[in-house]
């Protein structure tokens, strides 16, 4: 992939050639790496972009920083980008874009395709992100929609930014949980057989076991079944957890969620990644014994207090399998990176797994965790409550059958993972300009539908002069679209991907106020010249909205 230059780093570049050639230049030489910040501004009178360098360098250089900010801008050489710049209080410095070279980024957009804003940011390293990982205890429900969505649509960011991206699901079957929803289904195994059987404390009553177990009845022969309980609820157990994991794999594949690889805890005890973590750990001397239980001594490298390894009925507790899965990933399976997508009630377990990485000798800026606030479901005025055990939950499918896919993946990533989540149905099932997945996807179809009709009209804009391309609606639409790249490699760089629903609403916007301003096929032969550059102008849109609506795995369609 050859490697491109963004706004940003154009703009960059000018202003770093510029501080080189001003007369402060040798006093920077022993101060700190400068790292200069670049803003779209907010108003078209403070111009296209803005930098805010001349502010922190006056500081340092104990000057005006007016007068560093005109030393700047008098210095910078590259007129190509730019037609102008102003200095404005109390310090800034503002890019006004040159129109020549922002036309000729349609022709950058139609060359490059659905490659336009892709780059080499990651230089193909190994990236692995596990996300979702719910205990297959149960159904895919909206709370676990959200980190889906979140770790899909970050992951094909991720790829498009150069990363080698394995996106991988961690199937908890082992541990106490397991056993439980061994038990329920076993229960209710026995009842569809008229067998009294009594639901154990705390198992899960939902009527999705009740299900399973009916299943269960029609694949396994009577026969197949063993004398011996324990035996029987073990074949009961395995074969209704492959069932549910194939339930989870299904919903997660109906909204689009696919994995590179579905990951077994029990693998790693039987194939004695477990027991080479322990050894390790041993080593370093950060395990004890208490109690018959196998302790890790984390409060040694900043955890908030020590955790249980190995019960002292020999079992490995959560927290042990967690040390040896994340030994598996950078140290067995050679990722340069990891990320952790998880729920926010997993906020505890943040010290834990930094002083993890610590014990295992790996740098812990290998590893990143999201964390993400759970979700609330509206329907009208009324929120409904959610509780996996009880059953009462609104499953994945519920919510794809009542909204569709393409509203449940637009909303679940429009927030920050920080943020708090109300997920409207109403609203999200809405199909007017006021619902945001409507709109952007209108868009893309109305250019489908004037591109058609350019073809059935026989219009070729293949040679057309773009230099017609002058209204402000116009530039303004251009000017969104020449954003992407340097919003792709933002996103990258700060893991967050909820900016690129805004982007692309912002985009639809600009493209929606361009189609109302400037007619694109007019019926006066005097006007086709001008036709024709925007047919050209919405042939770049429409690669550009397609592009983002295939990284958020949306829909792009050609009708509505």
């Amino acid at each position: 992939m050859s490697k491109k230059q963004t706004v940003n780093q154009i703009l960059k570049n000018a202003i770093w050639s510029g501080i080189q050639s001003t007369n402060f230049a040798v006093s920077l030489k022993n101060l700190p790496p400068l790292k200069i910040q670049i803003e779209k501004t907010k108003s078209k009178n403070n111009g296209d972009y803005a930098t805010n360098i001349a502010l922190k360098l006056s500081k340092l250089l104990k000057k005006n920083p007016m007068q560093v900010a005109t030393e700047i801008s008098t210095s910078i050489q590259s007129k190509n980008i730019i037609r102008k710049i102003e200095v404005a209080k109390p310090g800034f410095i503002n890019f006004f874009l040159n129109e020549k070279w922002l036309l000729k980024n349609i022709y950058t957009i139609l060359k490059e395709k659905n490659k336009f804003g892709n780059s080499d940011l990651g230089e193909n390293s190994k990236i692995q992100i596990e996300f979702v990982s719910v205990n297959p205890t149960g159904p895919i429900h909206i709370g676990h929609a959200r980190g889906a969505v979140l770790g899909s649509v970050l992951a094909n960011i991720l790829e498009v930014s150069g990363y080698d991206v394995s996106k991988e699901y961690y199937i908890n079957d082992a541990g106490n949980q397991i056993e439980k929803f061994y038990q329920s289904v076993f229960v209710r195994y026995l009842q569809n057989k008229n067998i009294s059987a009594n639901m154990p404390e705390d198992g899960y009553e939902g009527k999705y076991i009740l299900e399973i177990a009916q299943q269960i009845s029609k694949i396994l022969d009577e026969k197949e079944i063993p004398v011996n309980e324990k035996s029987a609820q073990s074949l009961i157990g395995e074969t209704a957890l492959k069932l549910m994991i194939t339930n989870i794999k299904n919903d997660l594949e109906s909204l689009k969620v696919f994995y590179d690889n579905w990951f077994s805890e029990k693998s790693l005890i039987n194939d004695g990644i477990f027991s080479e973590t322990l050894s390790l750990l041993d080593y370093k001397k950060l395990t004890k014994t208490k109690d018959g239980a196998k302790w890790f001594t984390s409060t040694k490298l900043g955890d908030t207090k020590d955790k249980v390894l190995i019960r002292s009925n020999g079992t490995p507790t959560y927290f042990g399998t967690d040390v040896a899965y994340h030994y598996s990933k950078i140290v067995k399976r050679n990722f340069d990176q990891i990320i952790d997508i998880w729920g926010a009630d997993h906020q505890g377990h943040v010290p834990f797994m930094k002083s993890m990485m610590s014990a295992l000798d790996i740098e812990q800026k290998r590893l990143k965790i999201l964390l993400y606030q759970l979700v609330t479901i509206k329907k009208g005025s009324t929120a409904i409550r959610l509780s996996k055990r009880k059953g009462e939950i609104v499953t994945l499918k519920d919510l794809i059958d009542e909204v569709g896919v393409d509203a449940c993946r637009y909303f679940f990533i429009s927030k920050s993972p920080e943020s708090q989540m109300e997920f409207d149905l109403d609203y999200a099932k809405n199909e007017s300009k006021e619902n945001p997945v409507y709109y952007i996807q209108y868009a893309h179809a109305r250019i489908c539908s004037i591109l058609e009709i350019a073809k059935q009209n026989n219009i070729n804009f293949e040679d057309c002069d773009i230099s017609l391309l002058s209204h402000e609606s116009e530039i303004d639409l251009i000017q969104k679209m020449i954003q992407l790249p340097d919003l792709i490699e933002n996103m990258a760089s700060n893991l967050t991907p909820h900016h690129l629903p805004h982007y692309t609403l912002d985009l639809a916007n600009n493209f929606h106020v361009f189609y109302q301003n400037c007619k694109v096929i007019s019926e006066n032969k005097s006007e086709l010249e001008i036709s024709k550059a925007r047919l050209k102008l919405i042939s770049a849109t429409k690669i550009v909205l397609s592009k983002c609506l295939q990284i958020m795995g949306m829909n792009a369609p050609k009708y509505m």
